[in-house]
C-alpha cells in the first residue's frame, strides 16, 4: 500500500461527494417538470418527441399503467435487439463482415442490455459490427438506465404525494431522463475521451505491419460514445472484450479516474434528489451515508488484501513489495498503468454500483477479495447501485428497517411520512427475495448438472465461485464476471437470461406497486413516537439490517466458495 493509493481513493470519494448535491438538485428539477438551463435548447425537441409518439405529457398514469407501459416498451426492446443481432450480417457498418449471433447468444445479449445488466458471453470486437454496437448496445444502454431512474422517481413520488391515484407518466420520465440528463453528459464526456485517445470512427480495423514484419489487425470503431453511457448507465458493457482494461476504452490514469466518477455520480446524486422531492434533504444524506460506509468497507478491505500480495508467492520468496521498479502486491490480471489502488477501487465501484465495467481480471483477485466483490452485489445493489435501481433497492431496505423498528416501539412503521402497512411490507419482501432466489437457485442447478459443470475452467471452490459469481452478477444486473467460466453455451445463455430478467422486472413491478400504494396515502405528520429516519441511530440500524439480511442469505454459499478457497490457500502456505 502507498500513500498515493489511499489519496486516490479519498479524492474519488470527495469528487463524487461534491457532485452529489448540485446534480441531485438538477435531477429534482428535471423530474418535477421545472425549467432548467437546457430547456430553451431541448424543450422543442421534447415536445416534438411527444407529438411523434402520441404521448400526452400532462396525463399521468396509475402504477399498473406505468408498469404496463414499462414492460411493453422493454418487451419490444428485447425483440428489436434480438432481431438486430440475428440479422447482423445484412446490416451496414459491418466492415469485418461478422456473421449473426446464434439464437441463444442473441437472446442472452438482448435481455442483458435491455435489463441494464451488460453480461457479455462474447468478445465485442470480434462478434458485433458497428451497427450492432451503436443501434443495439448503445441505444439500450441509454434506455435501460433512463428506465431505472424513472422507476426510482416514481417510487419517490409515492413518498412525496398525498392521496394521489397516479405516480407520473413513464413515457415522460423516460424522455426527460434521456434528453436532459444522459445525452448532455455523454456529449461532453465523449469529447473528453476522444481528446484522451479513445477512438470514435466508422473506419474498419487498422491493418499494420510490426517491426518484425508480421501483420497485425487493430480493432477500433465508435468507442467513445458507447464508453460514456456504458459507465454512467450502470450498464458496463464494453466495446472490447477487455472492457476498461483495454487502452482504447481507458487509455490513461486520468480517464480511469473520470470513468470511476461516471460510474458512481448519478446513483449518489439520486439520494439528494430523493431528499429534495420528499421535503427533507437529511433523508437523502442518511441514505448516502449508509452507501458510503458500505462502499468504504469494501475499498478499505480490497486495497490492503491485493497490496499485500499472494501468500503462496510469498512462501516462494517471490518479491511482491512496492518499489521503484515494481508496483508490488498481487498484480496478476491487473494493468500496470492503474496499479493496485486503481484496480481495487475500480473493482469495488463496479460491483458496488452494479455497473459491471472492469479494468482488471476479477478472476485473478485473491479469494477474500473475490468474496468482497460478490458481497457487494449480494446486498441487492444498494451500495449506490445502478442509477435508479440502487436508490429503490435501498428504499426497500428502509421499509424493512422501519418495520422492525415499529415492532420494537409498538407503533405502525413510518418512513418519510408514509405508513408501512401489510400491502407495502408484502411487496417489499417479494422484491427483496427475487434476487437471492434467482442467484442461489440457478447456481445450485448449474453446480450439479453436466451442462453447468462443462463450462468450468477450474475445479473445487474456485470453480464454484465462478458459477456463483455469474448468477449473482446476472440477477443483481451487474454484468461483470470472473471470466474463468465458459458461459457462451445454450445452458448458460438461457439460464443467465432468466436470472437477468427476474432480477430486473420482477423487482421493478413490486416497487411500482408500493409506489402506487404509498401515493394514495395521506402524509402523516411526525410525532414524539415517530422513529427518526434521518439521524445516526437510523443509519446504524439500516446498516445492520442490510448486513444481517445479506449475511444470513448468502454466507453459506460464500463459505463454499471464496472462504474455503482462502483457507486452502493458507493451508498450502503453512504446509
Amino acid at each position: 500500500m502507498t500513500v498515493t493509493g489511499w489519496l486516490q481513493i479519498a479524492l474519488f470519494a470527495i469528487v463524487v461527494g461534491l457532485f452529489t448535491r448540485p446534480l441531485g438538485g438538477y435531477l429534482a428539477r428535471v423530474y418535477s417538470g421545472r425549467r432548467t438551463f437546457l430547456h430553451s435548447l431541448l424543450g422543442p425537441i421534447e415536445v416534438g418527441l411527444y407529438w411523434l409518439a402520441g404521448v400526452k405529457p400532462d396525463v399521468e398514469q396509475s402504477w399498473y399503467r406505468y408498469a404496463g407501459s414499462l414492460l411493453l416498451f422493454h418487451a419490444l426492446g428485447i425483440a428489436a435487439l434480438y432481431a438486430l443481432l440475428r440479422l447482423q450480417s445484412l446490416l451496414p457498418f459491418n466492415p469485418q463482415d461478422l456473421p449473426p449471433l446464434s439464437p441463444d447468444l442473441a437472446l442472452n445479449t438482448a435481455v442483458s442490455f435491455v435489463t441494464n445488466t451488460s453480461w457479455q458471453s462474447y468478445s465485442g470486437e470480434t462478434t458485433l459490427g458497428y451497427a450492432s454496437q451503436m443501434a443495439g448496445i448503445t441505444v439500450q444502454s441509454f434506455l435501460s438506465v433512463a428506465t431505472g431512474i424513472a422507476v426510482a422517481i416514481a417510487f419517490i413520488r409515492g413518498f412525496a404525494r398525498r392521496r394521489s391515484a397516479t405516480i407520473g407518466n413513464f413515457w415522460v420520465d423516460l424522455t426527460r431522463g434521456t434528453l436532459y440528463v444522459l445525452l448532455p453528459i455523454c456529449v461532453v464526456v465523449a469529447l473528453f475521451l476522444v481528446a484522451a485517445g479513445v477512438p470514435q470512427t466508422l473506419a474498419p480495423a487498422a491493418e499494420l505491419t510490426t517491426l518484425d514484419g508480421s501483420a497485425q489487425v487493430i480493432a477500433r470503431g465508435p468507442v467513445a460514445t458507447q464508453e460514456v453511457i456504458k459507465l454512467m448507465s450502470g450498464d458496463g458493457g464494453g466495446f472490447f472484450n477487455a472492457n476498461s482494461a483495454h487502452p482504447f476504452e481507458n487509455p490513461t490514469p486520468l480517464t480511469n479516474f473520470a470513468e470511476l466518477v461516471l460510474i458512481m455520480v448519478l446513483g449518489a446524486a439520486l439520494t439528494n434528489c430523493f431528499g429534495r422531492m420528499v421535503g427533507s434533504e437529511r433523508q437523502g444524506w442518511a441514505l448516502l451515508a449508509v452507501m458510503a460506509i458500505l462502499f468504504g468497507f469494501g475499498a478499505s478491505a480490497l486495497y490492503p488484501l491485493e497490496a499485500a500480495g499472494n501468500p503462496a508467492l510469498a512462501a516462494l520468496q517471490s518479491g511482491q513489495a512496492t518499489g521503484a521498479q515494481q508496483p508490488g502486491g498481487n498484480m496478476e490480471g491487473k494493468e500496470v498503468r492503474f496499479g493496485i489502488a486503481g484496480s481495487a477501487l475500480f473493482a469495488n465501484a463496479s460491483t458496488a454500483s452494479s455497473d459491471g465495467a472492469v479494468n482488471s481480471m476479477h478472476d485473478s483477485f485473491l479469494p477474500l477479495s473475490g468474496g468482497i466483490l460478490l458481497a457487494n452485489m449480494m446486498v441487492d445493489e444498494v451500495i449506490v447501485g445502478a442509477p435508479g435501481s440502487g436508490l429503490f433497492g435501498m428504499l426497500l431496505f428502509c421499509i424493512v428497517t422501519v418495520f422492525l423498528g415499529g415492532l420494537m416501539i409498538g407503533r405502525t412503521p413510518e418512513y418519510a411520512g408514509k405508513k408501512m402497512r401489510s400491502p407495502e411490507i408484502k411487496m417489499t419482501i417479494l422484491a427483496l427475495l427475487v434476487v437471492p432466489a434467482a442467484t442461489l437457485g440457478l447456481a445450485a442447478v448449474a453446480s450439479v448438472v453436466e451442462p453447468g459443470l462443462a463450462g468450468l475452467g477450474n475445479a473445487g471452490p474456485h470453480g464454484f465461485s465462478e458459477i456463483l459469481y455469474a448468477y449473482t452478477s446476472a440477477a443483481a444486473t451487474n454484468g461483470s464476471a470472473f471470466a474463468g467460466l465458459n458461459a457462451n453455451t445454450p445452458f448458460y445463455n438461457l439460464t443467465l437470461a432468466l436470472a437477468m430478467f427476474a432480477g430486473r422486472f420482477l423487482v421493478i413491478v413490486p416497487v411500482l406497486a408500493i409506489a402506487g400504494s404509498l401515493a394514495a396515502q395521506p402524509i402523516t405528520p411526525r410525532s414524539a413516537g415517530t422513529l427518526p429516519t434521518d439521524g445516526a441511530l437510523y443509519v446504524c440500524f439500516l446498516l445492520g439490517v442490510i448486513v444481517i439480511v445479506g449475511g444470513l442469505t448468502y454466507l453459506p454459499a460464500l463459505a463454499l466458495g471464496p472462504i474455503v478457497e482462502h483457507l486452502q490457500l493458507l493451508g498450502g502456505v503453512l504446509n
